[in-house]
């Protein structure tokens, strides 16, 4: 299992609770780099569907096992998109005697759709 750590950029607290989105300012180079990795890992069509079944699964997580017959792609295929997925820290996993699985990082979804984001919202 990957431990890695997504680096989340534009953060202007320590716990992310608020983020400047991407017309806050421009970014530097290393965080161009660092947040285009993120950004690479959900170009492909095929992880960005494992992404959005595993996020969208009841209960919070999904066996590989479950995953796999969704494609028409071999089993380690689907292994190293999943885990592409996790060394951007989009997704975490656990293994259960046989079977992995598998569930969404929803802090980095939020931060990742916090960064995207052109104006705050209006206060009520």
């Amino acid at each position: 299992m990957s431990k890695q750590e997504l680096v989340v950029l534009g953060r202007t607290d320590e716990d992310g609770a608020c983020c400047a989105g991407v017309a806050a300012a421009p970014l530097a180079e290393d965080q161009a780099a660092e947040l285009a990795k993120v950004f690479k890992a959900l170009g492909d069509p095929v992880r960005l569907r494992l992404l959005s079944m595993i996020a969208s699964q009841a209960g919070g997580e999904v066996c590989v096992c479950d995953l796999t017959p969704a494609f028409d792609l071999s089993q380690p295929t689907i292994s190293h998109h999943l885990k592409l997925l996790r060394q951007a820290g989009l997704i975490d996993c656990e293994r259960r005697g046989t079977w992995v699985y598998y569930w969404a990082m929803p802090a980095t979804l939020d931060r990742l759709a916090g960064f995207l984001k052109t104006s705050q919202p209006a206060e009520a």
